[in-house]
């Protein structure tokens, strides 16, 4: 296998999971945080947090479908460098996507516990910073099905 195939597959990989998890920690924290305000105020603390703290999880599998197209591209002439460029770009934009989704994650964690309300407003605007990840997995996509089409 073409090393250069393979390190553009795992930076897409990658770089799209390190954006989750930085956005799973942001959001994890503010949940934990706004439970304690719940406990400290007697109040119950809403388990429906947990969605919220786990929407950045799925640009890993986006970060994923794109590494193993990228793996399938093995048989084609020349396609490392372009797959090492997409890989890394890919990973980027999908990886930021999943940080600042968990930033507006955390907020909505903060926002749901205290007043009880808003939260399809809150997983609306989860969705709009997701759709920049399934753009840009799309469009990665797109781009791969160019190398070696004749």
């Amino acid at each position: 296998m073409d090393p250069m195939i393979v390190a553009g597959a795992i930076a897409c990989l990658g770089l799209s999971a390190a954006g989750s998890a930085f956005g799973t920690g942001f959001a994890a924290s503010a949940a934990v945080g706004a439970w304690k305000k719940c406990y400290a105020a007697n109040k119950p603390a809403p388990f429906i947090l947990l969605g919220l703290v786990g929407a950045p999880i799925t640009q890993t599998l986006y970060g994923m479908i794109l590494m193993f197209i990228m793996l399938g591209k093995d048989k084609v002439t020349g396609a490392g460098l372009a797959c090492v460029l997409l890989g890394v770009f890919a990973g980027l934009g999908i990886g930021l996507s999943a940080l600042f989704q968990g930033r507006a994650a955390a907020a909505a964690c903060d926002a749901q516990a205290e007043t009880g309300q808003g939260l399809t407003n809150y997983f609306g605007a989860l969705g709009i910073v997701e759709t920049v990840a399934i753009f840009t997995m799309v469009f990665t996509i797109i781009a791969l099905g160019s190398i070696g089409a004749k």
